[in-house]
């Protein structure tokens, strides 16, 4: 089957053209300051043209340095890489390689705006991370990330430390197949897993995740539920949001798991 085939119903592309329209359009200037930033492009098997950015590993002091490891990022559904690159320098100058790329059809990215294609995009974007020997592996994922990061989990090889955030248990209650619901995708062993949940989420508001995160729990993974954070880069507050990548910083540089 074609990546870009439709498998939620008819709907599945005016969703999808709904939440890109949200996410806005690109804006370099949004790089402004960042001198470790690469601008980067992935070929998928279908032959899209996936674009986004790369902060290179630096040292403390800014200077280039091999890295140890890299850290993927699937941001939520009306997000644009170059809106949120910033947010992970902490991550670059502690000596990692930061990805995040456009989904399929948002932003400078090419394709169909699909689910499935989507999915598709991230076991491929993981395999070559994995075949480019990092020694440590991590992958941050929010919301729909969330979803097109273990929809594919099966297929995506070993990762050292994974961070799930405010993402739904299911998709069949919105006319999807439930072989879609990150729930059925979740592996055995959930103990290099951080989960988070926003008690004052809107948008995927803890009901939506309770099943996902009861069977993580469950798994041997680690549950922050937090009364004050709402849907990843949406906190109702500045020192809120600080304070979230501060307990993904702790995570997954320093294994500290509260």
């Amino acid at each position: 089957m074609k990546p870009e085939q439709i498998v939620c119903g008819l709907k599945e592309p005016f969703i999808f053209w709904l939440w890109s329209s949200l996410a806005g359009s690109p804006n370099a200037d949004r790089l402004a300051g960042l001198r470790n930033v690469e601008d980067i492009s992935f070929e998928t098997k279908d032959n899209k043209t996936l674009r986004g950015y790369k902060l290179k590993a630096t040292g403390s002091e800014g200077q280039a340095s091999l890295p140890k490891g890299y850290l993927l990022v699937l941001q939520g559904n009306a997000i644009l890489a170059d809106q949120i690159i910033d947010e992970f320098t902490h991550f670059s100058s502690a000596g990692f390689d930061v990805y995040i790329y456009d989904f399929r059809g948002y932003g400078r990215s090419e394709g169909k705006r699909r689910l499935k294609a989507i999915i598709s995009d991230y076991v491929e974007i993981l395999a070559a991370l994995h075949s480019s020997d990092y020694e440590q592996q991590f992958v941050y994922a929010m919301s729909f990330g969330g979803i097109a990061f273990l929809d594919g989990f099966e297929m995506h090889g070993k990762l050292d430390r994974i961070i799930v955030d405010s993402t739904p248990s299911r998709l069949s209650d919105y006319g999807c197949p439930s072989e879609y619901d990150p729930v059925n995708h979740l592996p055995e062993d959930c103990s290099h897993f951080l989960y988070i949940v926003g008690q004052n989420d809107r948008v995927v508001p803890t009901s939506m995740s309770l099943e996902l995160v009861e069977t993580a729990q469950k798994r041997s993974a680690v549950i922050l539920s937090d009364e004050e954070f709402g849907h990843p880069f949406m906190d109702y507050d500045r020192s809120v949001h600080r304070r979230r990548m501060k307990v993904i910083e702790k995570y997954l540089l320093y294994n500290e798991k509260s």
